[in-house]
C-alpha cells in the first residue's frame, strides 16, 4: 500500500504542477483502484462510490488517462498505469538523488504543501475496512451514534410506562430507525418482548384490503413472539376484521405473555398510500391505546410508531394516533454534533471546513455521514468533497439522482420544488408539503418554504436550468 500512496502522491503533484489544479475525488478513486492489485472494474468502482457507471467509464476515466498521457509522453490506461507510473516515479527519484540531497522525487511536494498528505492517505487505507457505511441505520454496536439532547433518555423513560405510545417523525435518512432500535434494545434489557415490523414488507396485495392486512399483521406478530397463529378461532366475518383482530390480541396473544410487549412499526407512512386501509388501521391503534388506560391486558402492549411524513389523509381527531403519547421529531445535527461525529472518527474540522459542511448539509445526518465516510475511505480533504458536491453532485450523485427521479414520478412535487426555487412560497397543499418534507427536500423557515440545504439548492438550480434528461442523468 505504501507504493500506491507514493504513486498517487506523485501523480497529484505532477497534475498540480502542470495544471495548477488538484485531482478530483473521482479521479483519485479511479487512480487508486487502478493501481491496486485487485484491479476493480469501472462498474465495481461506480457501485462502491455510488456514481454513475456511464459517468466514470465514458467521461472521468478517459479524461484522466488522456491527462496523464500528455504529461508523461506515453499512452496511459487502466491496464498499464501501475507499471508506467512506477517506472516514471523511480526514474524521477534517481534523478533527484543524484542532483540534490532531497531523497524524494522532485515532482512530489512535501506533505504540508499537498492537500492530501501521505500520512492522511495511509490513515485512510488503515481505517477503510473498519469504517461504517453511511447507508442504513447506525448499528447498535457503533460508537458513532450521536444522541440528541434528552431525546433518547425521554423515550427510554416513556417505554417503561404502561400502555406507552411513542411517535418518531423525521424525513428519510434522519436516524429514526437508529433511535427505534435503541429503544427496543433498552426494552429488551428490561425483559420486555419486542417486535419490529417494517410496513414496507407488506406489499400492495396485503395493503389493498383491511382484512388481508390485519390477518397478515396478526400472523406476523404471533410468529415473532413465538406463538402459533390461531386466527381462524377469532376471525369472524360478521363482526369484521377490526373487532376480530382486537379480540385476537386481547384474548389470545396478550393473555399468553406475562411481560410487556413493545411493538415497533417502522415506515408507517407506507400505509398512507392506501387511505381506506390507513383510516381503519390508524383508528384501531388509537382504540387499543385508549383501552390501555383502563385494562391491564392492554397495558402490556406498548407502541413505537415511526414515520417520515405527516398524515395527509382525512382522519377524525378522536380516531388519530398522532395526537396521543410521546411525540418525537428528530432535529438536524448542530455544528457541535457534526464536529463531534468527525472527532469520533479521528477527523478534526477547522472552522472553515465545519462551516462549509453545515452550508452543504444543514446538519442532515446522512449527508454528513456520507461526506465523512468518503473523506476517510479515500483520503480526500473534506473541503474538496464539499466543493465538488456543490459543483456537480460529487459523492452524492446517485442519491441526488434518486431524489430527482422521485420528483419526476410525481409532477406536482416537481413543480413545487421549481416554484420554491423561483419565488418565496408560503402555501403548499398538505399532501405535497408532507411528501416533500418526508423526502427531506424542504423545510419551513422565515415564514416560507425553502429547500432544506445548500446541496439541494445547488443541484436543483442546475437541473431546472437545462433540458430535462430522462432518468435525471448527471453525467
Amino acid at each position: 500500500m505504501e507504493l500506491i500512496d507514493e504513486l498517487v502522491q506523485f501523480v497529484e503533484t505532477l497534475v498540480a504542477e502542470k495544471t495548477g489544479n488538484n485531482l478530483t475525488f473521482v479521479q483519485k478513486v479511479i487512480l487508486r483502484e487502478s493501481l491496486a492489485e485487485t484491479q476493480k472494474t469501472y462498474t465495481q468502482i461506480a457501485q462502491e462510490i455510488r456514481y454513475s457507471e456511464t459517468y466514470i467509464k465514458q467521461l472521468v476515466a478517459p479524461k484522466l488517462w488522456q491527462l496523464l498521457s500528455s504529461f508523461l509522453g506515453e499512452k496511459v490506461n487502466k491496464t498499464n498505469c501501475r507499471s508506467l507510473l512506477e517506472y516514471k516515479w523511480r526514474s524521477a527519484s534517481k534523478v533527484d538523488s543524484r542532483s540534490s540531497s532531497i531523497s524524494t522525487p522532485s515532482l512530489i511536494s512535501s506533505p504540508s504543501s499537498n492537500p492530501v498528505s501521505s500520512s492522511m492517505l495511509s490513515k485512510a487505507v488503515s481505517v477503510a475496512e473498519s469504517l461504517e457505511s453511511p447507508e442504513g441505520q447506525v448499528p447498535l454496536s457503533s460508537g458513532l451514534y450521536i444522541e440528541r439532547d434528552f431525546i433518547e433518555q425521554s423515550t427510554y423513560e416513556e417505554i417503561l410506562q404502561a400502555g406507552a405510545f411513542i411517535r418518531i417523525k423525521a424525513p428519510r435518512r434522519m436516524g429514526k430507525t437508529s433511535l427505534m432500535v435503541r429503544i427496543l434494545d433498552y426494552a429488551a434489557t428490561q425483559n420486555y418482548a419486542t417486535v419490529r415490523l417494517n410496513l414496507q414488507s407488506a406489499g400492495s396485495p396485503v395493503l389493498g384490503s383491511i382484512d388481508k392486512f390485519l390477518r397478515w399483521f396478526c400472523v406476523f406478530i404471533s410468529k415473532k413472539l413465538g406463538i402459533d397463529p390461531q386466527l381462524d378461532l377469532y376471525w369472524d366475518e360478521d363482526i369484521g376484521p377490526l373487532v376480530s383482530s382486537t379480540l385476537y390480541f386481547e384474548d389470545y396473544l396478550l393473555n399468553q405473555i406475562d411481560r410487556p410487549v413493545v411493538l415497533a412499526l417502522d415506515e408507517l407512512n407506507q400505509i398512507f398510500e392506501y387511505p381506506s386501509v390507513a383510516k381503519d388501521f390508524l383508528a384501531l391503534l388509537r382504540s387499543w391505546h385508549e383501552e390501555s388506560k383502563d385494562t391491564s391486558t392492554w397495558q402490556k402492549l406498548r407502541f413505537i410508531l415511526v414515520h417520515s411524513t405527516d398524515i395527509y389523509i382525512s382522519l377524525e381527531t378522536y380516531q388519530s394516533p398522532f395526537n396521543v403519547g410521546l411525540a418525537i421529531e428528530l432535529p438536524l445535527l448542530t455544528a457541535a454534533q457534526v464536529e463531534q461525529l468527525a472527532h469520533l472518527q479521528g477527523l478534526n474540522l477547522n472552522p472553515q471546513t465545519l462551516n462549509q459542511m453545515m452550508a452543504l448539509s444543514s446538519g442532515f445526518p446522512y449527508l454528513v455521514r456520507c461526506a465523512l465516510y468518503h473523506s476517510l475511505r479515500y483520503g480526500v480533504d473534506l473541503g474538496t468533497l464539499v466543493e465538488e458536491a456543490l459543483e456537480n453532485g460529487g459523492i452524492y450523485q446517485n442519491y441526488l439522482r434518486s431524489q430527482w427521479q422521485k420528483l419526476q414520478r410525481e409532477p406536482t412535487l416537481l413543480r413545487s420544488v421549481q416554484e420554491i426555487l423561483d419565488t418565496p412560497i408560503t402555501h403548499l397543499e398538505i399532501e405535497t408539503s408532507a411528501k416533500l418534507w418526508g423526502l427531506g427536500l424542504v423545510r419551513w423557515q422565515d415564514d416560507r418554504y425553502q429547500l432544506s440545504c445548500g446541496l439541494y439548492q445547488s443541484y436543483f438550480q442546475r437541473m431546472f436550468s437545462r433540458p430535462v434528461i430522462s432518468g435525471g442523468d448527471l453525467s
